[in-house]
């Protein structure tokens, strides 16, 4: 078979998909493709493709989505937009954790200068639905209503640890994408991993996504006791904890302020919540 052939079967596969879907399936389908992008921006190539929809209704749908506020254009590329994303703000849940815990966060915000983010579980995947910048600090992919795999982020392994057993099997049983040479990639690391997670009460992480970067997390509960969310900080690697004979940095190392901050924080949104 040529590759011209298998282009050509391909399409009239998508083309059949069509058939048998309403508007409203094509158009969540488009959405639902950066559901698993982590944020970063799709071309119209990428998104037909993961939709399952042929480029000509691709472009037709995003068109329409993008003018609507659906989804963003960024030269030749697109990202969920503002309007999805107040959407998924209103929701009871979502809003009633941000505005619990956005004087919490803030405050640790200004305690630690550093990136701050609250996030939550959408079946196996982390979304942050609240971040803090820190100018001139670590340079984050994570974006509001972005999502990435629970393995590959602090929060994520908080929110995975406190996690039913059925849905940690499927992450410990499936594939474990890798995104950097720190990722943890196999199932056993990933086991331990949780195990100490959930017998400390808090994530560290290094690297895991982004280079040179140190991710903390601590587990919220909500009014049933269950864990609902997480929050987080991200510290560059330098000035962390000590490597060796390092020397301390002026004013100490972060790790001994930072990690009781943000588990201080967590116990305070979670007492919030709980009225």
């Amino acid at each position: 078979m040529t590759v011209e052939s298998m282009h050509v079967r391909s399409r009239a596969g998508d083309e059949a998909k069509e058939q048998k879907q309403t508007a409203c399936a094509r158009v969540l389908a488009v959405l639902s493709a950066f559901s698993s992008s982590g944020g970063a921006p799709l071309s119209l190539t990428d998104i037909s493709r993961r939709a399952g929809l042929t480029l000509t209704t691709t472009h037709r749908l995003v068109g329409e989505l993008t003018e609507w506020g659906a989804l963003e254009r960024d030269e030749r590329q697109y990202r969920i937009g503002i309007k999805v994303l107040e959407l998924a703000a209103s929701s009871t849940r979502g809003l009633e954790l941000r505005e619990v815990a956005m004087p919490y966060l803030m405050d640790l915000h200004a305690a630690t200068r550093e990136n701050v983010h609250l996030a939550v579980r959408a079946g196996l995947e982390v979304v942050y639905v609240e971040r803090l910048h820190a100018p001139g600090g670590v340079e984050l992919l994570s974006k509001i209503g972005g999502r990435w795999p629970l393995h590959a982020t602090g929060t994520g392994l908080v929110l995975l640890a406190f996690a039913d057993y059925d849905v940690q099997e499927q992450v410990l049983s499936g594939p474990l994408q890798r995104f950097t040479s720190k990722t943890i990639c196999d199932s056993p690391t990933l086991r331990r991993a949780l195990a100490e997670v959930k017998r400390t009460r808090v994530a560290i992480t290094e690297g895991q996504i982004t280079p040179g970067a140190v991710a903390i997390a601590s587990p919220i509960h909500g009014p049933d006791g269950d864990v609902v969310s997480a929050v987080g900080v991200v510290v560059p690697t330098t000035g962390f904890a000590p490597r060796g004979n390092e020397k301390p940095p002026p004013g100490g190392w972060k790790q001994q302020t930072i990690v009781p901050a943000v588990v201080t924080t967590a116990r305070r949104i979670s007492r919030a919540l709980a009225g």
